[in-house]
């Protein structure tokens, strides 16, 4: 529950009211995520949202592990809890951002290396294809698989699959424009 709470804490919306921006659900993809934030012209707001966005899927794992004696299994599902609370956030009416930074967190809270290993294969596609959708999915299915490497297959995977599906249900929109070509590139001109 914890997690999930700390999960449904949206950086984007809190940020926009601090520095007196338009909230992020009204322009651009709508999504109150740090890609939207981008598109805002505040590169430093954006910055803070991902870290902010990053650290409340990665604090939740974090802690439990330190603090709990619980099974990859357990962590598995208070990451999932966090990811969770980030895409339909209690304390915004359940409409909330994509869950990339918030799944990169916890993954780095599952595993520090693995994590590693994802945000690189993130940014690689991004490099190559210049798409941050794109390279969302990519490394968000390379997680799974990592894991499934690492961990083995079994019933501990459950909750890293489902937030590998519902990261690819929130990028359905994405999905459909990359397929017809108008998926908007990184930093490109508006």
């Amino acid at each position: 529950m914890l997690a999930y709470l700390c999960g449904s804490v949206s950086f984007a919306i809190v940020l926009s009211k601090m520095f007196g921006m338009p909230d992020p659900r009204s322009y651009g993809s709508n999504n109150p995520g740090a890609t939207n934030m981008l598109r805002s012209g505040r590169k430093e707001v954006a910055l803070l949202t991902l870290l902010g966005d990053g650290l409340k899927g990665f604090i939740p794992v974090y802690c439990a592990a330190r603090w709990g004696e619980l099974s990859p299994m357990e962590l598995s599902w208070v990451a999932f809890a966090a990811f969770l609370g980030h895409l339909y956030p209690i304390f915004f009416k359940f409409k909330g951002g994509k869950g990339v930074a918030t799944f990169l967190g916890a993954v780095l809270g599952l595993s520090a290396h693995i994590g590693l290993w994802v945000m690189l294969i993130w940014l690689a596609t991004a490099v190559i294809f210049r798409y941050s959708s794109l390279a969302s999915l990519v490394a968000s299915f390379a997680a799974l698989v990592l894991f499934a490497i690492e961990w083995g297959m079994g019933w501990w995977l459950l909750p890293i699959a489902l937030m590998v599906v519902l990261m690819f249900y929130r990028h359905q929109s994405n999905i459909q424009n990359l397929l017809l070509g108008k998926e908007r590139k990184l930093f490109a001109p508006k």
